[in-house]
């Protein structure tokens, strides 16, 4: 059987103020700038295939990655799980909000759409279509 999870896509953390939290985690922990939007940052680690992400909006989350949204919904429900949230179009994708039998919450999220494509100092300007 082939797992339905990829990887661990990223790791959310809520800032107050997103400048100031590159200072904190990028300038100060050393991790790399990987794209910036308006209210949210990605930043990985030097070895990994995990960001942390950091947004203004209150929604700390992990998110895991899998092929298709849609069809990790279906095997994700017969194994006993639930949707919280219907699947929901995000820049790179869709991204659901279930729950496992154990009560724990995350996000599953494909990019079915790609990757974003950042200018020179990290400003998320597009998405390359796969």
């Amino acid at each position: 059987m082939k797992p339905l999870f990829e990887n661990v896509d990223c790791v959310s953390f809520t800032v107050d103020n997103l400048e100031k939290g590159l200072v904190f985690y990028r300038n100060l922990l050393g991790l790399k700038l990987l794209w910036k939007a308006e209210k949210s940052c990605g930043l990985g680690t030097e070895n990994g295939s995990t960001e942390i992400v950091l947004t203004e909006e209150d929604n700390p989350m992990v998110d895991i990655k899998v092929a298709s949204v849609e069809d990790a919904l279906e095997a994700f429900r017969q194994a006993g799980g639930t949707l919280l949230s219907d699947p929901f179009d995000i820049d790179i994708g869709k991204c659901a909000v279930v729950r496992d039998p154990f009560g724990n919450t995350y996000c599953l999220l494909d990019m079915s759409n790609g990757t974003y494509d950042v200018d020179e100092k990290g400003n998320a300007i597009g998405v390359s279509k796969k």
